[in-house]
């Protein structure tokens, strides 16, 4: 084999695992507080109040983790009164900070076990769980396949892959690189199991995109360059609500990143969809609110 083909396979990778990675890197800082106790959630004391009777897990998405990704909208939601946390999953040996890499079923197994753990410390019957991108679809793994519909109430997707990627095009250069495709799978399995038409996703949606005696809220934005087309963001099926952000504001610009990280629109339809009674209009405005 010539030199450049070499080159060029973990090139391939290289710069698919960019494409996916438009979360900015977290800082020193960031990371430092990664090993701390976040202010305003993971509170193991708090007891969810009869407005909102449960937890709310919030699940990260790829190579992001539990402090970066929701330094805006954990925040949001304990000062509205409820119950927050967050895990990480999805780890790499020797990899820290960057998460959600690891092969998407075992990441749901951790799921899985965090939010028993969360249950138990807070005595409610069922969670909340709220995600963004991978991070809102991995938990459907869990409710299909784990047992986790007993213990899930509302499932909340902000730009979730829920059936696969192509990254703009991108993913269908990938057979173009020979071994590009085991590289991928072998060194971020998750990446390789994101996307469009991979055995992980043929499984995920086998049979329908839904369970019984779950709410769904998916939450997209037109401008997504991560999870493409943007309308495979939506799930099919009974209880669900699909939302397009620009529905709710024509100018609201969020992109993939931006729609989970701090776009307060998007934060507002996350609390209406966890509490569907008290829900008010989404509107422009709501970025004020």
């Amino acid at each position: 084999m010539l030199p450049w083909k070499r080159v060029l396979r973990p090139l391939a990778a290289l710069l698919l695992t960019a494409a996916v990675a438009v979360v900015p890197a977290t800082t020193a800082q960031a990371a430092e507080a990664a090993a701390t106790t976040h202010s305003g959630w993971n509170d193991y004391s708090c007891k969810p109040s009869a407005a909102h009777p449960r937890p709310v897990v919030l699940v990260h998405g790829t190579f992001a983790n539990s402090v970066d990704n929701w330094l805006g909208l954990a925040p949001y939601l304990k000062n509205r009164g409820y119950c927050v946390f967050s895990l990480d999953y999805g780890q790499l040996p020797g990899v820290p900070f960057f998460h959600a890499l690891g092969p998407i079923d075992k990441s749901a197994e951790q799921l899985s076990a965090y939010v028993d753990k969360v249950l138990a410390a807070t005595g409610a019957a069922e969670a909340d769980l709220v995600g963004h991108s991978q991070g809102g679809m991995m938990p459907r793994y869990y409710v299909k396949f784990l047992g986790g519909a007993a213990k899930v109430n509302a499932l909340v997707g902000i730009a979730p892959n829920n059936h696969g990627t192509t990254l703009g095009g991108l993913a269908n250069l990938l057979p173009y690189f020979p071994g590009a495709d085991d590289l991928l799978s072998t060194a971020t399995p998750a990446l390789a199991q994101q996307m469009a038409g991979s055995a992980f996703m043929t499984k995920l949606n086998e049979g329908g995109d839904t369970v019984p005696g779950v709410r769904y809220t998916v939450i997209a934005t037109k401008y997504d360059e991560v999870v493409t087309p943007y309308r495979t963001q939506f799930l099919n099926g009974p209880d669900v609500k699909n939302v397009l952000i620009q529905d709710r504001c024509a100018v609201d610009l969020s992109e993939h990143a931006l729609l989970g990280l701090t776009d307060r629109i998007a934060f507002h339809e996350v609390v209406n969809a966890l509490d569907p009674a008290r829900a008010t209009p989404t509107t422009c405005a709501s970025v004020i609110g």
